[in-house]
């Protein structure tokens, strides 16, 4: 039985062509590939890449300048972090919850729109495997292509499972029978009709916003379309921990907001959603208003 892609990469000796993560005694990061006959070179001094060829992950090498540098393979939130950027990556933090909540499992058909610079597509590509689908959209040919270099960097060549599509997702989707669909674009409200099309009764949608007001419009619309269950939406924030000896505190910085998440599930076909018994709040939908898609109305 043959490696998943990309496995052979995670594990075993250094070998030329690895990505390698330096750390040095000050907890900075330093990524480069391996490559016969080069040396690596820091404002500490250098070494030579033929040092770490062949020894054992976990390594320390010095520099000329006996500077320790720990040698590890970087984690994959690692290296979407440090990966060349077209668009703004989705953050590790929120890839993992869209990993979890919208139950991403190997073998699932999955529909991504908004590859940005791959960040999202290398998770999801490792969540679901060689056997899986991931179908990509980006409106933009060159952040397309960044993304195609950042996820084949990552494997280590083309991974079976993924099709990059330039294009709107909805003038191009033709997927049928797809278990989850990750809308990470400007306006998903203008997808909902043709990703209710796609998506198996079960399956989920996930929609990653950056304001109120494009979660409100898509909300409201997941709504309106009458095919899906009362959304869910939620964001996440992580603070790191300092800690030395008695000295146990939070860290002064902290990865706050970087996006709102939503998920919602696919109706069976011709049925109607429970009727919502939850009371809006007084004024939540004044005299004024006039629905998600009305001219004039939530701003994008």
């Amino acid at each position: 039985m043959s490696e998943p892609t990309g496995a052979a990469r995670r594990r075993g000796p250094f070998k030329v062509g690895d990505q390698v993560q330096l750390t040095d005694p000050k907890g900075r990061h330093y990524t480069f590939t391996l490559e016969a006959g080069k040396n690596f070179h820091t404002h500490k001094g250098s070494f030579p890449h033929d040092e770490l060829i062949g020894a054992p992950e976990g390594s320390v090498v010095r520099t000329t300048g006996n500077v320790a540098y720990l040698a590890l393979r970087p984690l994959l939130p690692d290296y979407v972090l440090s990966m060349p950027r077209g668009a703004a990556v989705v953050y590790p933090k929120d890839a993992g919850q869209i990993l979890a909540f919208a139950d991403i499992f190997p073998g699932a058909r999955v529909v991504e729109a908004g590859v940005g610079s791959g960040s999202l597509s290398s998770f999801l590509l490792r969540a679901i495997g060689d056997q899986g689908m991931l179908h990509s959209y980006e409106r933009r040919e060159d952040f397309a292509e960044i993304a195609r270099q950042n996820v084949e960097r990552y494997f280590g060549g083309p991974h079976p499972a993924w099709q990059l599509t330039v294009g709107d997702l909805q003038d191009n989707l033709s997927d049928t029978d797809v278990d989850r669909v990750i809308l990470d674009m400007l306006a998903p409200w203008e997808c909902l009709e043709a990703v209710s099309k796609s998506l198996v009764p079960g399956g989920i949608l996930c929609c990653y916003v950056a304001t109120t007001t494009q979660l409100a419009r898509t909300v409201e619309s997941i709504r309106e379309i009458g095919c899906f269950n009362e959304p869910t939406a939620w964001e996440s924030m992580i603070r790191n921990w300092h800690i030395e000896g008695l000295a146990v505190r939070p860290d002064h910085r902290m990865i706050g907001h970087t996006g709102f998440l939503l998920t919602a599930r696919r109706l069976a076909d011709g049925v109607e959603p429970p009727m919502r018994r939850r009371r809006p709040a007084k004024g939540a939908y004044g005299e004024d208003y006039a629905g998600p898609n009305a001219d004039g109305g939530t701003a994008r």
